[in-house]
């Protein structure tokens, strides 16, 4: 009969083995004895590593535009071109903003040379300290009417704050621009100037900090691994994703970047935590979190036993629920096992 048994098992083998249709470790079964290869149980400081994916940008751009509103007389640039900082990029019709400018400027001639007459008439007893005290008090008025007006007439029209690159021309000629409304989107001309910005959950925000050490991916670079590092994480959530936003500087290493490039970084929280960890050989039956491995016990036969995964990163397995009772686990020949299968040890 044990021999009878043994060859039925030997047969489940073989029959396991080619639906699988790959090779398997042997295993060595002898009256129903399964060898068995263990491993210890470890504890070690460790964490998942946050993969996040967004889109590049530099640190120096601007979105340009006029403090006051008009039609747009004029843009002088085009989308692509290079700019040299207080290069002269567009100008507003300032047919209104000169005649403001004219309004204020003779309001103030009018309250000058009513000053001078009630000035002279108060030093002749005819007009009263009130008086020019009022007329004092409504020059001031017209003369800072004239610089707001004169400030106006300055940003009517745009300079480059920055030397860049016009990354974008967003309004035409003879368009009506209101203020603060963007026309043209600029990039700075600097090499070492670039993040990625990318959407994480709560939970990895939790873990992330600013200095942590990251390496990002570029579509446009498929060969290259760029270094990067966490410059930046928001302390509130984006209202429409919901996610955190984090920002990774990233090195360009000589390469040629540009905004809107989409990148993937992974990033390595230095927030470490203890956790067991396993060989993932040693996991049978996942679903999900959930999962099982075999032990042996006092009687040296095969146990099953509940775990719940936390993470697997470089061939281990890191549990987030385990037995501290237990201190092995079986790894060859664990995917022949049921619960209360004799097992002995192999080197």
């Amino acid at each position: 009969m044990k021999k009878l048994s043994t060859f039925i098992i030997f047969l489940t083998i073989v029959i396991a083995c080619g639906k699988r249709g790959k090779e398997v470790k042997q295993v060595s079964i002898i009256d129903d004895v399964i060898a068995v290869k263990i491993e210890q149980i470890t504890n070690s400081n460790s964490t998942p590593v946050v993969e996040a994916s967004g889109l590049l940008a530099s640190l120096s751009e601007s979105r340009l535009s006029f403090k006051t509103g008009g039609i747009i007389e004029k843009l002088y640039v085009k989308e692509g071109q290079n700019v040299s900082k207080g290069q002269l990029l567009a100008t507003l019709n300032l047919t209104e903003i000169n005649a403001n400018v004219q309004q204020a400027q003779e309001s103030v001639n009018k309250t000058e040379r009513d000053l001078r007459r009630i000035t002279n008439l108060y030093a002749d007893s005819v007009s009263t300290l009130e008086q020019v005290q009022n007329l004092n008090t409504a020059l001031s008025v017209a003369k800072q009417s004239l610089r707001i007006a004169r400030y106006n007439l300055q940003y009517s029209k745009i300079h480059a704050p920055i030397s860049g690159v016009i990354v974008k021309k967003i309004m035409n000629e003879g368009e009506l621009c209101g203020p603060g409304n963007p026309v043209f989107f600029i990039n700075a001309i600097n090499q070492n100037s670039w993040v990625l910005k990318a959407g994480i959950t709560d939970f990895d925000w939790a873990r992330l900090k600013i200095g942590d050490i990251a390496e990002v991916k570029l579509d446009a670079f498929p060969k290259d691994n760029f270094k990067a590092k966490i410059s930046n994480l928001s302390q509130s959530p984006d209202p429409n994703s919901g996610q955190y936003q984090v920002e990774l500087f990233v090195e360009p290493e000589g390469k040629k970047f540009a905004t809107g490039l989409f990148g993937n970084g992974i990033i390595s929280p230095s927030i470490l935590e203890n956790k067991v960890s396993i060989s993932i050989n040693a996991l049978i039956e996942g679903n999900n979190k959930s999962a099982f491995v075999y032990t042996i016990d006092q009687n040296s036969m095969a146990r099953k036993i509940p775990v719940v995964v936390d993470y697997i990163a470089n061939g281990r397995v890191y549990l987030k629920e385990f037995s501290d009772s237990i201190t092995h686990v079986i790894t060859d020949g664990s995917a022949y096992l049921v619960n209360g299968s004799k097992v002995k040890l192999v080197k």
